[in-house]
């Protein structure tokens, strides 16, 4: 049944029928840096290492699981995975690819045109079957595809700027629990009403804080108060010296002015623990948050409400939100494709009960990017109890923005005006100003006016 804004706080309230009693932390095996094939490959086995970032509980069992399946059902290839910490990966990564002992097949988030310029990831046409190519949803293709060539296949989106908001909490102050606000000015009025009913350490509010936070959470919203993103569309200036992003700039001073958000960081964005802890009555985070709350705050399940992103009064239905996403790779310089593309179709191309795991264990707080997937975890008896899923996967995901192909400084650029208009360092000229001289300093390093997408 799909949920409608009414019934939401019914249908997160229902999550805690999934949550997870006792989840084991998945321990990969192999060595970092451990050349594919390496001395202990038994004869005429292929040995490929996969590498996937350390995540939840439960995403972690399902990775070795899929691993040790997929060993036991052949005996042509071995898979040795490998469980690397998210704070450690970059500089095992680079250090794994200057040694030339890179893993085969890897877990790889975000844009994958830098990727894909330097030369590190290997086309997936021809070693992963055209039929599974084509299932890639269309909201998929833009992380997966440069050009009509595919360079990596996604596992999942997931909406990164998700509001969720403690039903007692807004109860408490007179505010509307069961739809909560759906614009900023609707979001400014209720923390009004909510601040004088907050004890000490509380806050209405946890949204983004700081640059990097807002360079890559924030895209979508800049998306919804100015109807484009940073970069103009032939990728030859910066765009954000416009009306769009210095309202957009105002929402975010007002909460700091006001005393809505903390001054310091309650937890990470990412994560839980502030809403957990009952310490902001509406907390600004990915979709995935909610995994959290179920594993880790079981009592707050019955009072969480879930919902878009506010949005800008002048947007006119844009979306508010971007698509995060998590896609596997093959290392262009691997010696075994063929057999990193088998591993690969298998695992997360091939049959969607492969997956179906991975997205009930998680509490259907993901998006799949096959419809034959997406199918299949509606028909899993546990999706009867999880009708808050259809918030993600029908009203929020379908209209999200990609994440943006530029590079990275871009958008650290505009995060880092954001992070100072809101704090009162700059004003949002001076701020403007310094981001558009430090993206065009970029555009001109890059050379992105030759690397813009295709209108």
């Amino acid at each position: 049944m799909r949920i409608t804004p009414r019934t939401r706080r019914a249908a997160v309230a229902a999550v805690g029928a999934l949550t997870v009693g006792a989840m084991l932390a998945g321990c990969g095996s192999g060595t970092p840096g451990e050349s594919a094939g390496g001395d202990g490959a038994e004869a005429g086995v292929t040995t490929i290492q996969f590498w996937h970032r350390n995540f939840t509980p439960v995403e972690n069992e399902w990775y070795e699981g899929i691993i040790k399946k997929f060993n036991d059902s052949q005996d042509e290839i071995k898979v040795v995975g490998t469980q690397v910490p998210g704070d450690a990966w970059d500089q095992k990564m680079k250090a794994a690819q200057a040694a030339g002992k890179a893993p085969d097949i890897y877990t790889h988030p975000g844009s994958i045109q830098d990727a894909v310029n330097a030369g590190q990831l290997h086309e997936l046409d021809g070693i992963v079957p055209d039929d599974a190519l084509a299932e890639i949803s269309d909201a998929a293709k833009p992380v997966s595809e440069i050009d009509g060539t595919y360079y990596a296949y996604p596992l999942l989106l997931e909406p990164q700027a998700v509001l969720f908001w403690n039903t007692d909490m807004l109860d408490a102050a007179g505010v509307d629990a069961d739809q909560g606000p759906t614009t900023w000015d609707e979001l400014l009025d209720a923390c009004a009403k909510i601040q004088p009913t907050l004890g000490d350490g509380q806050y209405c509010i946890s949204p983004a804080q700081d640059a990097a936070t807002f360079a890559w959470s924030t895209v979508g919203q800049q998306y919804n108060f100015a109807g484009h993103t940073a970069l103009n569309d032939d990728w030859t200036g910066p765009n954000i010296d416009d009306d769009g992003y210095r309202d957009m700039m105002a929402q975010y001073k007002t909460l700091w002015d006001k005393g809505y958000m903390p001054k310091q960081p309650l937890a990470d964005y990412g994560g839980g623990k502030d809403f957990g802890e009952q310490k902001v009555a509406f907390k600004v985070s990915g979709s995935w948050m909610l995994s959290e709350i179920g594993s880790d705050y079981p009592d707050v399940l019955d009072k969480t409400g879930i919902g878009a992103m506010v949005s800008s009064s002048d947007a006119d239905g844009r979306t508010s939100t971007t698509l995060g996403n998590f896609k596997w790779v093959i290392d262009a310089k691997t010696k075994n494709a063929e057999a990193a593309g088998t591993f690969l179709s298998w695992a997360i191309a091939g049959d969607p009960e492969n997956l179906v795991p991975f997205f009930v264990d998680t509490q259907f707080t993901k998006a799949p990017v096959r419809q034959s997937v997406q199918d299949a975890v509606a028909a899993d008896p546990a999706a009867a109890d999880a009708p808050w899923s259809s918030i993600i996967t029908e009203d929020i995901a379908p209209n999200a923005i990609p994440e943006p192909t530029y590079p990275w400084d871009v958008s650290l650029a505009v995060g880092t005006a954001f992070e100072s208009v809101m704090k009162g360092s700059a004003s949002p000229d001076a701020a403007i100003d310094t981001a558009d001289k430090a993206i065009q300093t970029v555009i001109d390093r890059e050379g992105l006016a030759d690397k813009a997408p295709s209108q």
